[in-house]
């Protein structure tokens, strides 16, 4: 009843469960990681598109997709016309989708106009989504939150003008941007949303298990959910809610042998695309994936002075030996 085929544009994804853009954290290795567990969707981190506009290779290094399972979503964010139409016509030579960012709530973000500092100008908002629509050969999508604070909730109003400027589907994220991450994300709000468009909505905001999953699909009648922050470490997200929604029944929690093999092939995966550097970069990722396991705080202090692949393949094999 809940899962099933959504369509966004002309791409039709397998399933309705999508992961969400997140910056930092959704890298190829991610995504490829998240993908063997069956989101219709993954999206990669945001993109500056004044950045691309200047060739920034850092940025452009970001939607790298090769070898990796399609469709993927990519994020770009601006709030200035012309790179916005650069920007956007670049990444449409290779995307399947193009989701443009008016939800971020970074302080450097918002600082220059860009992500949610646009709630606070709706006619200039409308300006960037007509930029990113008309230049884009491929299906767009807009992400927002509730609005910039209590006093300024613009959900359904962005939501219309996101359908009158021909974006084929929009993520509403339940809170306002002053609340950040705090707070319960506003179902209310994303109900309201749903019934004022007839483009395909997605719910966005504190989806971290199948109980929760059920919740934001009965309480707004959303199309789709967006799993961000309960995918930290937890890949198997998917899995659970769509056999959790489909059988009504709780699949068993993956076992340790498992999560370290997916640990290693996470490893294995960044290592392959940035070197070795990566194993920095890890150390967040492996801190999630071992939160509630025996002596993992230990566990964390200790990764953190390990910058070799070998040295923290063997510090892993060595503490899921004592578990």
């Amino acid at each position: 009843m809940y899962i099933h085929k959504l369509k966004i544009g002309d791409v039709e994804l397998e399933n309705n469960l999508i992961l969400a853009p997140m910056a930092g954290v959704t890298d190829k290795p991610f995504r490829i990681i998240c993908k063997k567990f069956g989101p219709g969707l993954v999206c990669t981190e945001m993109g500056s598109s004044r950045a691309m506009f200047h060739n920034d290779q850092k940025t452009k290094k970001l939607f790298d997709t090769e070898g990796e399972k399609r469709p993927v979503s990519f994020q770009i964010f601006g709030s200035d016309e012309e790179t916005l139409a650069y920007a956007t016509k670049y990444v449409s030579g290779f995307a399947d989708i193009i989701d443009f960012n008016m939800g971020c709530p970074a302080p450097k973000v918002v600082k220059n106009g860009d992500g949610s500092r646009l709630l606070l100008d709706l006619p200039k908002a409308k300006k960037m989504i007509e930029t990113v629509v008309n230049n884009s050969s491929v299906p767009v999508t807009l992400k927002f939150r509730t609005g910039w604070d209590k006093e300024h909730i613009v959900a359904t109003e962005v939501a219309k003008i996101a359908e009158e400027c021909g974006v084929s589907a929009i993520t509403i994220h339940g809170r306002t941007r002053s609340e950040y991450y705090s707070g319960k994300a506003n179902l209310e709000i994303i109900r309201k949303v749903k019934e004022s468009v007839n483009i395909p909505v997605i719910g966005n905001g504190d989806v971290v298990d199948e109980i929760s999953a059920k919740e934001m699909f009965e309480k707004t009648g959303v199309d789709g959910i967006m799993i961000g922050r309960g995918s930290f470490g937890n890949p198997w997200i998917f899995r659970e809610i769509k056999y959790y929604l489909e059988t009504g029944e709780f699949l068993d929690k993956p076992k340790n042998t498992e999560k370290l093999e997916i640990i290693k092939e996470h490893i294995n995966l960044a290592v392959e695309q940035k070197g070795e550097i990566a194993i920095k970069e890890l150390r967040k990722h492996i801190a999630w994936y071992v939160k509630g396991l025996k002596n993992s705080s230990e566990f964390r202090n200790n990764i953190n002075k390990i910058e070799t692949k070998e040295e923290l393949e063997k510090a892993l094999e060595e503490y899921f030996k004592s578990l």
